[in-house]
């Protein structure tokens, strides 16, 4: 499964692209996310509480920051195990162009899942994906731009 897409930031580059290393920062804005932690300049793990339909998963895993060119991108990518409820695993190429007062944060993620998870179905999947990963960038934009 495949989202693209692009959030609008009124803050500088270097800003935004302190925010998407801060842990601090991105814990409080992953929806569900229980806890976050840098293990090296590159390494995180955490741990996510997710509910797709009927299934509820907890899951904790690493998270490793690839491809870095500062500020203009890097590559996110993790994989992360849910007990009983299966796994998740995929990335996120992020990139940020500066736009006069603004940053424009684009992003194309892809993301793989298993077990009882995957057996809920592509489309209810990708709609609570869709739905994580628009709600992760709102509040990534409110707590970086201060709105």
């Amino acid at each position: 499964m495949d989202l693209t897409g692009e959030e609008r930031i009124a803050a500088s580059r270097d800003t935004v692209w302190r925010a998407l290393n801060d842990p601090e920062i991105l814990r409080a804005c992953i929806p569900g996310c229980e806890s976050l932690e840098k293990i090296s300049d590159t390494e995180l793990e955490a741990t996510v509480g997710v509910k797709m339909g009927p299934v509820k998963a907890r899951f904790t895993g690493k998270v490793e920051l690839t491809n870095l060119n500062p500020p203009s991108s890097y590559t996110i990518s993790g994989e992360g195990k849910g007990g009983v409820a299966g796994f998740a695993k995929g990335g996120a190429d992020v990139t940020l162009t500066e736009e006069g007062a603004e940053t424009v944060l684009a992003y194309k993620v892809n993301a793989d899942v298993g077990g009882k998870i995957a057996q809920l179905g592509s489309r209810l999947i990708a709609s609570t994906s869709k739905k994580i990963a628009t709600q992760f960038f709102e509040n990534f934009n409110a707590a970086v731009s201060g709105t």
